[in-house]
């Protein structure tokens, strides 16, 4: 590459953020739904047409500012988990739980735009489910490492819910039992659930101690996950999340 290609590609990725900076401006303040690429471009200063060289239409940009929503949820999900220790699944779990909801709460609306209300006339395309599947795959991988040291209980699964269990852990880890894997997707869910009560105020007037309560609830999801307090077993290696992305 030469020095005026190098200057163009720095020059790209600036403008680039730029954009989605002033993208993401827009929704703190209008919602997703409103989103305008004319808008942006006439507070960056720039012509309409010169912005859609860089995003195409409306759906590219909000399909940008989702991955790149996604992936910051999920890197917040793997740096905790990577500085939990790795014998106590349920400290990983908890710490994990607890990342998630420090950046939603911390990035509004950004967390709106991935887990609030469908914005009309946008379908995520497959370049999303990477980087959606983070977070989910970092609590798959504590509890594959707990059920690998026999630090997991499994949890009981009944006859009518087998086949769609089965399904599941099909889907999204072959390797974990299929009781296991139901039930990481219904504490996934419900962690969520959580975290949206609070950043769309569904706990005002409610719950007032905040980290105490999420903390005991995350705690409880990860006791009905089946992860067993921890014991004096030697350290283990942990499971690094699958991706999914190339």
């Amino acid at each position: 590459m030469t020095s005026v290609q190098g200057a163009r590609a720095r020059a790209r990725i600036e403008i680039t953020a730029a954009i989605k900076d002033e993208a993401r401006t827009q929704l703190a303040a209008e919602g997703a739904a409103r989103l305008s690429l004319r808008a942006v471009a006439r507070e960056l200063g720039m012509v309409s047409s010169a912005l859609y060289r860089y995003f195409p239409s409306r759906d590219d940009l909000l399909t940008a500012l989702i991955v790149d929503a996604y992936d910051a949820v999920g890197a917040a999900a793997e740096r905790a988990d990577g500085a939990a220790g790795p014998d106590d699944p349920i400290g990983r779990w908890t710490a994990v739980c607890r990342a998630v909801r420090d950046w939603a709460v911390a990035h509004p609306h950004e967390y709106a735009l991935i887990y609030g209300s469908p914005v009309p006339g946008y379908t995520a395309p497959q370049d999303t489910v990477g980087p959606a599947s983070r977070v989910g795959l970092v609590l798959i991988a504590i509890a594959r490492d707990a059920l690998a040291a026999d630090g997991i209980a499994l949890p009981p699964l009944s006859p009518e819910l087998r086949p769609e269990a089965e399904r599941l852990a099909a889907d999204v880890a072959p390797d974990l039992p299929p009781a296991l894997a139901v039930t990481l997707v219904a504490a996934w869910s419900q962690l969520f659930g959580l975290v949206s009560f609070e950043v769309f105020g569904q706990f005002n007037r409610i719950v007032e101690d905040r980290d105490t309560f999420f903390t005991s609830a995350a705690t409880r999801l990860a006791h009905e996950v089946g992860l067993l307090p921890r014991t004096k077993r030697p350290a283990r290696t942990r499971t690094q999340p699958r991706t999914g992305r190339a």
